[in-house]
């Protein structure tokens, strides 16, 4: 498409941000020269896209953001490969689930081919942003906020949508290793018919207590179980849960309270292409602790943006502790996490059409 409606505003050479010069580089801390802005009202619908240099916005208190958390977001990365291309792995998955996102918090929907024409313009512009050191990335975060200034109890009538971009560090700075991790039987997380399956701001900061409380007895994160019966394992504070079972791979059904991952759909159609049993169903606490300690919990990981795969190493459920694979990452783990990051980085053939060169 023409950019012609695509305005850009670039900073002066002069002030121009320093960009990261080794691989240690904190999640979230660091934000490129330049961002994407687009605003939405009800006469002229989404208007006026640009890029400009990164710059605080303004808004008014009384903008329902602040109030009711009318927003959703979405993650993801751009990689530079070793031949100095820069690659995104299934830029048109995340903006369908951030239309998805916005049609469960009554956000209008964005036009995804337009929208993704722009964010692949403001990636080419901050290309020299992706860093090329071992198992860093340029993080890419696509938001919608309710702008309108008004206090009743209903949908905004104006929005930003905004991309930021953030150079980051690896996620495990001394390698892949296996985490331990809470089940959490006391807060909720979601429940079908909430917002557990739309990706927005009150679903993680719902989730703070039950970090902190896992963190406090040396846990890196939380298992979630279901809202209703705390019986039925849903996902990981922050990743997609999958179990390796006698042989089969099991990982929670979508059921509406439960995010339906990119790197999750991934791992799926992988492991069908290798045919290795996978199931997609409802998995208990308490069968996986049988599992246990009858010998057949094989593996267990972890699946989103951020890690790729996260190995679990050990679970801990009411006083009983499920060490997996002698604390190690299992093979299964190690081969699908070798095979994405391949895919992702340009080391491996993508012969699933997933990544988009900028």
């Amino acid at each position: 498409m023409s950019y012609e409606s695509l305005v850009i505003e670039e900073r002066s050479t002069n002030k121009k941000k320093q960009k990261p010069e080794t691989k240690e580089i904190p999640f979230g801390r660091k934000f490129t020269d330049h961002m994407f802005t687009m605003d939405y009202d009800e006469v002229k619908g989404w208007h006026d896209p640009k890029i400009v240099p990164y710059q605080p916005i303004n808004l008014d208190p009384a903008a329902m953001i602040f109030h009711y958390g009318q927003t959703v977001f979405e993650g993801l990365k751009a990689y530079r490969t070793d031949d100095e291309r820069v690659l995104l792995f299934r830029p048109d998955r995340n903006l369908a689930r951030l239309n998805k996102s916005s049609e469960r918090l009554s956000i209008p929907a964005l036009d995804e081919d337009k929208v993704m024409d722009y964010l692949l313009e403001l990636v080419r512009l901050e290309r020299d942003w992706v860093p090329s050191f071992e198992g860093t990335s340029l993080y890419i975060r696509p938001f919608i906020i309710s702008t309108e200034p008004n206090l009743a109890v209903a949908p905004s009538k104006s929005y930003t949508f905004m991309v930021i971009l953030s150079p980051v560090g690896p996620y495990f700075s001394g390698g892949i290793h296996p985490v331990q991790i809470n089940v959490e039987d006391q807060f909720t997380r979601a429940v079908k018919g909430g917002t557990g399956m739309a990706k927005t701001a009150g679903n993680y900061s719902s989730g703070y207590q039950a970090q902190a409380k896992a963190s406090e007895t040396g846990n890196a994160d939380v298992l979630w179980l279901d809202g209703v019966e705390k019986k039925y394992i849903e996902e990981v504070g922050s990743m997609n849960i999958f179990f390796k079972i006698d042989g089969e791979v099991v990982t929670p059904a979508l059921n509406g309270s439960i995010l339906k991952g990119i790197t999750r759909t991934s791992i799926l159609e992988v492991l069908n292409d290798w045919n290795v049993p996978v199931t997609e169903r409802k998995i208990s606490i308490d069968e996986l602790a049988e599992a246990y300690d009858a010998g057949k919990l094989e593996e267990a990981f972890g699946t989103g943006t951020a890690a790729v795969i996260s190995p679990v190493g050990e679970l801990n459920w009411k006083g009983k502790k499920m060490e997996i694979n002698n604390r190690e990452i299992g093979p299964l783990s190690q081969e699908l996490y070798d095979t994405i990051t391949g895919i992702q980085r340009g080391r491996r053939e993508d012969t699933y059409g997933w990544t988009v060169e900028v």
